[in-house]
């Protein structure tokens, strides 16, 4: 079906829209890239120049020292990826953020960062930091089951053991699946 145009039509705007004689409205590609803009939201900034990142970073690469500028961007990456939804709900993300500024740092000092490699400066400190937090969590994970067993063992212990004088022995240990045969409702 080809759309009937006529020479009136091709004098208006082109980023007005237009009815033909169909009542089919077409609309200018320059319009529907605006529209899809406003959509889609503002264009996305980036916390960190990534060129001005590379920039402070071959400074201290010279002069080993750590421009204000150059912490910043640090500081604002730790706390930026602390805003992710995969680790924004921890206990400790202060930890984690302070775990994430020390490695950076110490990749900083260690020259890690080969500035002739082509990749991006933000990406690699960033990863840095990702990894510095799945550290963390790994850490504050196995110190949790650390207390949890052994607040089992000593919970067990008191109840199965507080009993023996007086013939009762009131505890049932959830995890044996079996009946405890220490256990006497009557205190026969």
């Amino acid at each position: 079906m080809k759309k009937k145009t006529s020479h009136s039509k091709l004098k208006k705007s082109k980023n007005k829209p237009e009815a033909s004689a169909e009542g089919v409205i077409s609309i200018a590609p320059a319009v529907v890239e605006e529209v899809v803009k406003k959509a889609r939201g503002k264009e996305k900034v980036h916390y960190v120049n990534s060129r001005e990142f590379e920039d402070e970073i071959k400074h201290f690469y010279k002069s080993n020292y750590i421009s204000p500028k150059l912490g910043e961007s640090i500081n604002k990456i730790a706390h930026g990826l602390s805003y992710a939804p995969n680790f924004i709900n921890y206990s400790y993300k202060d930890e984690m953020i302070g775990d994430a500024i020390v490695k950076m740092v110490s990749a900083l000092k260690n020259k890690k960062f080969k500035l002739n490699s082509g990749f991006s400066p933000f990406s690699y400190f960033t990863t840095i930091a990702f990894h510095a937090f799945i550290n963390r969590i790994k850490k504050e994970k196995k110190h949790h089951e650390t207390i949890t067993n052994y607040r089992d063992k000593m919970y067990t212990d008191l109840m199965c053991n507080q009993g023996e004088d007086s013939g009762y022995h009131i505890y049932v240990d959830p995890n044996s699946g079996e009946e405890n045969d220490n256990y006497n409702a009557t205190g026969s």
